[in-house]
């Protein structure tokens, strides 16, 4: 399994959305279940099948939280890191390009309103990670190889 990169912030998030989702939700989907259930026949019971639905995607999502938590990785995004790496927010300009982009190298469960997120594993975050401002590096995106220009480097935290 591998790793996943996340702020303590954000790990403390999924670790309550988890326990929500394994105490309460657990209980309110079974009562649902089991009001359903009380209509009448299975088998055209539009409630029941929906309830039915609710709790395999609510399964689906605990599924995926446990397997955060557990190959979680605590990144501190060290302020003043000369170097990208996991919880680094990264200033970039394209070859070509004026425009500065931002991106914050971790895990898509670290999404923020103000960056977009790259993940360390992508094309963009191997080429990005263990480099410097001012360097230019390369990655091979799905349209040929781009080059972008490291501008800044900052802490997600």
């Amino acid at each position: 399994m591998s790793e996943t990169h996340l702020s303590r912030e954000a790990y403390e998030r999924l670790q309550a959305e988890l326990e929500d989702l394994t105490t309460r939700g657990r209980v309110d989907i079974a009562q649902a279940i089991e009001t359903a259930r009380e209509l009448g026949d299975l088998k055209e019971n539009a409630d029941y099948h929906a309830a039915r639905e609710d709790q395999g995607r609510m399964e689906a999502r605990i599924r995926q939280l446990q397997a955060l938590v557990d190959s979680a990785v605590i990144v501190d995004g060290k302020e003043g890191s000369e170097t990208v790496q996991a919880g680094s927010v990264v200033a970039l300009r394209y070859e070509g390009d004026d425009h500065v982009d931002r991106y914050l190298v971790g895990s898509i469960e670290e999404r923020r309103s103000d960056v977009a997120v790259v993940s360390p594993a992508s094309p963009l975050g191997q080429a990005l990670v263990g480099h410097r401002q001012g360097d230019v590096v390369e990655y091979q995106a799905p349209g040929g190889n781009l080059k972008v220009e490291i501008v800044k480097i900052e802490s997600a935290v």
